[in-house]
Protein backbone atom coordinates (compact mmCIF):
# COMPACT_ATOMS: atom_id res chain seq x y z
CA UNK A 1 0.00 0.00 0.00
CA UNK A 2 1.34 3.16 -1.23
CA UNK A 3 0.90 6.55 1.42
CA UNK A 4 -1.68 7.60 -1.38
CA UNK A 5 -3.42 4.66 -1.39
CA UNK A 6 -3.63 5.15 2.62
CA UNK A 7 -4.57 8.95 2.68
CA UNK A 8 -7.27 8.32 -0.04
CA UNK A 9 -8.58 5.68 1.85
CA UNK A 10 -8.63 7.83 5.58
CA UNK A 11 -10.48 10.38 3.62
CA UNK A 12 -13.05 7.57 2.86
CA UNK A 13 -13.13 6.82 6.25
CA UNK A 14 -13.89 10.25 7.20
CA UNK A 15 -16.49 10.72 4.82
CA UNK A 16 -18.00 7.23 6.23
CA UNK A 17 -17.90 8.59 10.13
CA UNK A 18 -19.35 12.03 9.04
CA UNK A 19 -22.52 10.41 7.19
CA UNK A 20 -23.52 7.69 10.09
CA UNK A 21 -23.73 10.88 12.69
CA UNK A 22 -27.39 10.99 13.96
CA UNK A 23 -28.58 8.99 10.83
CA UNK A 24 -32.22 9.50 9.28
CA UNK A 25 -33.01 5.88 7.97
CA UNK A 26 -30.13 3.69 10.43
CA UNK A 27 -31.64 0.32 9.27
CA UNK A 28 -32.16 1.70 5.57
CA UNK A 29 -28.50 3.14 5.42
CA UNK A 30 -26.91 0.04 7.50
CA UNK A 31 -28.51 -2.41 3.97
CA UNK A 32 -26.95 -0.10 1.70
CA UNK A 33 -23.63 0.38 3.13
CA UNK A 34 -23.17 -3.70 3.18
CA UNK A 35 -22.57 -3.31 -0.47
CA UNK A 36 -19.80 -0.71 0.57
CA UNK A 37 -18.49 -3.32 3.02
CA UNK A 38 -18.47 -5.99 0.45
CA UNK A 39 -16.76 -3.58 -2.43
CA UNK A 40 -13.77 -2.59 0.32
CA UNK A 41 -13.29 -6.37 0.95
CA UNK A 42 -12.69 -7.01 -2.72
CA UNK A 43 -10.56 -3.67 -3.10
CA UNK A 44 -8.45 -4.76 -0.58
CA UNK A 45 -7.68 -8.53 -1.62
CA UNK A 46 -6.90 -6.79 -5.19
CA UNK A 47 -5.15 -3.70 -3.66
CA UNK A 48 -1.42 -4.80 -5.17
CA UNK A 49 -3.23 -5.24 -8.61
CA UNK A 50 -4.25 -1.55 -8.85
CA UNK A 51 -2.23 1.86 -8.64
CA UNK A 52 -3.01 4.86 -6.81
CA UNK A 53 -5.55 6.15 -9.89
CA UNK A 54 -7.76 3.29 -10.25
CA UNK A 55 -7.61 2.87 -6.45
CA UNK A 56 -8.85 6.75 -6.28
CA UNK A 57 -11.67 6.19 -8.99
CA UNK A 58 -13.09 3.32 -6.52
CA UNK A 59 -13.21 4.96 -4.07
CA UNK A 60 -14.68 7.82 -5.63
CA UNK A 61 -17.88 5.85 -6.89
CA UNK A 62 -18.11 4.38 -2.99
CA UNK A 63 -18.01 7.99 -1.29
CA UNK A 64 -21.25 8.73 -3.97
CA UNK A 65 -23.18 5.76 -2.99
CA UNK A 66 -21.98 6.79 0.97
CA UNK A 67 -23.67 9.99 0.43
CA UNK A 68 -26.52 8.54 -1.42
CA UNK A 69 -27.07 6.01 1.24
CA UNK A 70 -27.24 8.71 4.06
CA UNK A 71 -30.68 9.97 2.71
CA UNK A 72 -31.18 6.36 1.26
CA UNK A 73 -30.56 7.63 -2.59
CA UNK A 74 -34.50 9.13 -2.67
CA UNK A 75 -34.43 12.05 -0.75
CA UNK A 76 -30.40 13.30 -1.29
CA UNK A 77 -31.33 16.81 -0.56
CA UNK A 78 -28.79 18.09 -3.83
CA UNK A 79 -31.02 20.95 -3.94
CA UNK A 80 -30.51 22.58 -0.83
CA UNK A 81 -26.93 22.21 -1.53
CA UNK A 82 -27.32 24.03 -4.72
CA UNK A 83 -29.33 26.63 -3.67
CA UNK A 84 -26.58 27.65 -1.11
CA UNK A 85 -24.16 27.65 -3.15
CA UNK A 86 -25.41 28.74 -6.25
CA UNK A 87 -28.93 30.45 -5.48
CA UNK A 88 -30.36 27.37 -7.76
CA UNK A 89 -32.55 24.57 -7.00
CA UNK A 90 -31.78 21.93 -9.91
CA UNK A 91 -35.36 20.85 -9.67
CA UNK A 92 -37.31 23.71 -10.05
CA UNK A 93 -34.69 24.76 -13.06
CA UNK A 94 -34.73 21.38 -15.27
CA UNK A 95 -38.24 20.77 -13.99
CA UNK A 96 -37.87 17.59 -12.21
CA UNK A 97 -40.25 15.39 -10.76
CA UNK A 98 -37.83 12.81 -9.11
CA UNK A 99 -35.01 12.73 -6.95
CA UNK A 100 -31.94 12.38 -9.73
CA UNK A 101 -29.39 11.78 -7.94
CA UNK A 102 -29.68 7.70 -8.28
CA UNK A 103 -28.75 8.27 -11.77
CA UNK A 104 -25.76 10.40 -10.77
CA UNK A 105 -24.33 7.34 -9.54
CA UNK A 106 -25.36 4.66 -12.01
CA UNK A 107 -23.52 7.18 -14.64
CA UNK A 108 -20.37 7.15 -12.38
CA UNK A 109 -20.43 3.35 -11.86
CA UNK A 110 -19.97 3.15 -16.01
CA UNK A 111 -17.82 5.92 -15.33
CA UNK A 112 -15.23 4.72 -12.51
CA UNK A 113 -15.67 1.23 -13.26
CA UNK A 114 -14.51 1.54 -16.85
CA UNK A 115 -11.30 3.94 -15.51
CA UNK A 116 -10.41 1.16 -12.73
CA UNK A 117 -10.60 -1.53 -15.35
CA UNK A 118 -8.91 0.14 -18.39
CA UNK A 119 -9.98 -2.59 -20.70
CA UNK A 120 -11.04 -1.80 -24.27
CA UNK A 121 -14.50 -0.01 -24.69
CA UNK A 122 -16.00 -3.58 -25.51
CA UNK A 123 -15.10 -5.51 -22.76
CA UNK A 124 -15.42 -2.54 -20.02
CA UNK A 125 -19.33 -2.00 -21.60
CA UNK A 126 -19.81 -5.51 -21.01
CA UNK A 127 -18.67 -6.11 -17.49
CA UNK A 128 -21.12 -2.63 -16.41
CA UNK A 129 -24.19 -4.15 -17.92
CA UNK A 130 -24.02 -7.14 -16.65
CA UNK A 131 -22.58 -6.03 -12.93
CA UNK A 132 -25.76 -3.48 -13.43
CA UNK A 133 -28.12 -6.17 -14.15
CA UNK A 134 -26.66 -8.41 -11.44
CA UNK A 135 -27.11 -5.49 -8.77
CA UNK A 136 -30.66 -4.64 -10.01
CA UNK A 137 -31.53 -8.44 -9.76
CA UNK A 138 -30.45 -8.18 -6.39
CA UNK A 139 -32.20 -4.94 -5.51
CA UNK A 140 -35.44 -6.77 -6.58
CA UNK A 141 -35.06 -9.61 -4.62
CA UNK A 142 -34.27 -7.46 -1.49
CA UNK A 143 -37.23 -5.29 -2.16
CA UNK A 144 -39.76 -8.74 -2.66
CA UNK A 145 -38.23 -9.95 0.92
CA UNK A 146 -38.91 -6.49 2.44
CA UNK A 147 -42.30 -5.20 3.92
CA UNK A 148 -43.40 -2.44 0.59
CA UNK A 149 -42.89 0.84 2.31
CA UNK A 150 -39.16 -0.06 3.16
CA UNK A 151 -38.61 -2.05 -0.48
CA UNK A 152 -39.86 1.58 -1.36
CA UNK A 153 -37.29 2.83 0.53
CA UNK A 154 -34.74 0.90 -0.39
CA UNK A 155 -35.09 0.98 -3.79
CA UNK A 156 -35.69 4.05 -4.96
CA UNK A 157 -37.61 3.71 -7.47
CA UNK A 158 -39.67 6.79 -6.89
CA UNK A 159 -42.84 5.30 -8.95
CA UNK A 160 -40.91 5.02 -12.08
CA UNK A 161 -41.19 1.52 -13.71
CA UNK A 162 -38.85 1.50 -15.75
CA UNK A 163 -35.79 2.37 -13.20
CA UNK A 164 -33.57 -0.67 -13.39
CA UNK A 165 -33.54 0.41 -17.18
CA UNK A 166 -33.05 3.52 -17.16
CA UNK A 167 -29.87 2.84 -14.10
CA UNK A 168 -28.00 0.63 -16.63
CA UNK A 169 -28.58 2.94 -19.74
CA UNK A 170 -26.45 5.74 -17.99
CA UNK A 171 -24.06 3.34 -16.21
CA UNK A 172 -23.27 1.82 -19.97
CA UNK A 173 -22.88 5.31 -20.69
CA UNK A 174 -20.88 6.27 -18.18
CA UNK A 175 -18.39 2.79 -19.48
CA UNK A 176 -18.76 4.47 -22.94
CA UNK A 177 -17.73 8.18 -22.04
CA UNK A 178 -14.55 7.19 -19.78
CA UNK A 179 -13.62 4.40 -22.88
CA UNK A 180 -13.39 6.84 -25.38
CA UNK A 181 -11.88 9.58 -23.17
CA UNK A 182 -9.22 7.41 -22.45
CA UNK A 183 -8.23 5.69 -25.38
CA UNK A 184 -8.02 9.12 -27.24
CA UNK A 185 -4.24 9.76 -26.10
CA UNK A 186 -3.63 6.49 -26.78
CA UNK A 187 -4.97 6.93 -30.38
CA UNK A 188 -2.86 9.83 -30.80
CA UNK A 189 0.59 8.39 -29.63
CA UNK A 190 -0.37 5.36 -31.89
CA UNK A 191 -0.67 8.16 -34.86
CA UNK A 192 2.55 9.57 -33.75
CA UNK A 193 5.11 6.72 -33.95
CA UNK A 194 3.42 5.53 -37.32
CA UNK A 195 3.72 8.79 -38.74
CA UNK A 196 7.31 10.05 -39.24
CA UNK A 197 8.65 13.79 -37.74
CA UNK A 198 7.82 16.53 -40.26
CA UNK A 199 11.73 16.82 -41.80
CA UNK A 200 12.47 13.52 -41.07
CA UNK A 201 15.34 12.28 -43.89
CA UNK A 202 14.28 8.59 -45.02
CA UNK A 203 16.15 5.53 -45.20
CA UNK A 204 17.82 4.73 -48.35
CA UNK A 205 15.71 2.25 -49.26
CA UNK A 206 12.44 3.82 -48.25
CA UNK A 207 13.27 7.33 -50.85
CA UNK A 208 11.30 6.40 -54.21
CA UNK A 209 13.33 9.41 -55.55
CA UNK A 210 16.77 7.52 -54.82
CA UNK A 211 18.79 6.03 -57.55
CA UNK A 212 19.10 2.49 -57.33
Amino acid sequence: MTRGKWWLLGAFGALVAVTWMRPIWPAEQALHSSLTAVALLALWLFRKRLDTAQWAWALLFLALHTVAARWIYSFVPYDDWTDALFGVRLSEAFSWERNHFDRLVHFSYGVCLAAVLRWKWLRSLEVVLATSAAYELLEWAIAMTLAPEVAEAYNGQQGDMWDAHADMALAALGALVTSLVSSAPRRSRAEATRSPAPGAVRPAHQDPGRAR
